[in-house]
């Protein structure tokens, strides 16, 4: 482990001490290092340690300071105070050459390549002259080539932690990008459904109001039973409908409130008779069907089934001026088709965000939405398909809406 790395672990302590106090520390370490044969007591025929060698092996330790800005320099001026110890002073042998080391180290990790190759075949030439000189030993100079070896490894490998580190830091730092981008998209979805939710439910709703609304003038002249239902009407769609608000605001602020407040379930399939009454109350004779076996096909997709169909019902109000309409669900063994059929119009009966919204929910399930003019040409159909299993490959989100005739529907089925 580097000193720079213990200083990094330390708070407060990396920052204040900086890369030319890490040099002192390491200046120092080796200073303290060397001074050991210097103190400790020596034994009768060794070298005495004397004030002029120990200065000169401070003077080896000095350049270690500015091993950063010139790592070859540095190494130059170690071995050269290293060789003027070895031969102008008879002084205390080192078991380690430490600043030799130290500098080879710096070299190995700072240097281009062609500079510390050429260093490092500069420093094998060293070593073998010098422990040539030193009566040819074998073991020394095996000795001294797996030091500076190691020392030259550890320079390489601080280069390659490094990079690892930087990689590690790169990466968690676009995972945290990713993950906000994620969450990001993840709300606007649920905006999106939100949006889409609030529509279908005041589009529905409005627009039986306004319907019976409109009739119950007249039938007050002409039919006051048929006005009093009408009333009733209006009354039970608006009651509906702030229900459905009122859930949805709930979800919204469950952790606001009363978290444990009472609401109702999503709309499922179970609910598609009476939505068809309350739509056949208003005005067109609404049949439904259902076909095949009824197998649930899972909370979401009713939910969407649901909102789907009431979109449809809502737009041949509005837009079809319909007289009749027949909502058939076909339950398949590969996929749930839903099938909504109208005398009205026909395409191009109304403006706005209707069909946007329909193809939207059934692709969120992997699903198809076709459009185009009813049996014989008279009249509207939408016909919507729903696997029963979500494919594995894709959102869906790229579905197009088609016609009949296998051309893209530009026109909107309603707002």
């Amino acid at each position: 482990m580097r000193i720079r790395d213990i200083t990094a672990r330390v708070p407060g302590l990396a920052p204040a001490v900086g890369p030319l106090g890490v040099d002192l520390l390491v200046a120092l370490l080796v200073q303290a290092a060397m001074t050991m044969p210097f103190v400790v007591p020596r034994a009768p025929g060794l070298p005495e340690a004397t004030w002029t060698s120990y200065g000169l092996t401070t003077l080896t330790v000095l350049p270690l300071v500015a091993r950063r800005r010139a790592p070859v320099a540095v190494l130059v001026a170690v071995l050269a105070a290293g060789a003027l110890y070895t031969f102008a002073v008879d002084g205390p042998g080192q078991p380690l050459p430490y600043t030799g080391l130290v500098a080879f180290c710096t070299v190995a990790e700072l240097s281009s390549p062609p500079k510390r190759i050429g260093i490092a075949a500069l420093t094998v030439a060293a070593v073998l002259v010098s422990v040539g000189l030193d009566g040819d030993n074998m073991r020394e100079l095996f000795f001294s080539l797996f030091v500076f070896a190691a020392a030259y490894a550890f320079g390489r490998f601080t280069v390659t932690r490094r990079a690892y580190l930087r990689a590690v830091e790169d990466r968690a730092r676009q995972l945290e990008r990713t993950h906000r981008i994620e969450a990001e998209q993840a709300a606007a979805r649920e905006r999106a459904r939100i949006a889409r939710e609030m529509h279908d439910i005041l589009s529905h709703a409005v627009s039986l109001m306004i319907v019976q609304a409109e009739a119950g003038p007249v039938a007050v002249r002409t039919a006051p039973e048929r006005a009093e239902a009408a009333f009733d009407a209006i009354s039970e769609a608006g009651r509906d409908a702030m229900a459905q608000l009122r859930r949805m605001l709930g979800v919204l602020r469950e952790n606001e409130g009363a978290p444990h407040a009472p609401r109702e379930p999503q709309p499922s399939l179970a609910g598609l008779p009476g939505l068809v009454e309350r739509v056949r109350g208003s005005g067109p004779a609404v049949s439904y069907e259902v076909t095949g076996s009824p197998v649930p096909p899972g909370p979401a997709v009713e939910a969407t089934v649901y909102r789907i169909v009431q979109e449809a019902l809502t737009n041949v109000v509005r837009h079809a001026d319909a007289s009749t309409v027949a909502v058939r669900l076909e339950h398949g063994p590969e996929a749930l088709t839903l099938t909504v059929t109208d005398d009205g119009r026909g395409p191009g009966g109304g403006s706005g965000l209707g069909l946007i919204g329909i193809r939207e929910r059934a692709a969120a399930h992997g699903g198809t939405a076709g459009t185009g003019a009813g049996p014989g040409g008279r009249g509207f159909r939408l016909r919507v398909t729903i696997p029963r299993a979500r494919p594995e490959t894709g959102t869906g989100t790229g579905t197009k809406v088609k016609t009949e005739q296998g051309t893209e529907q530009g026109t909107e089925v309603g707002s």
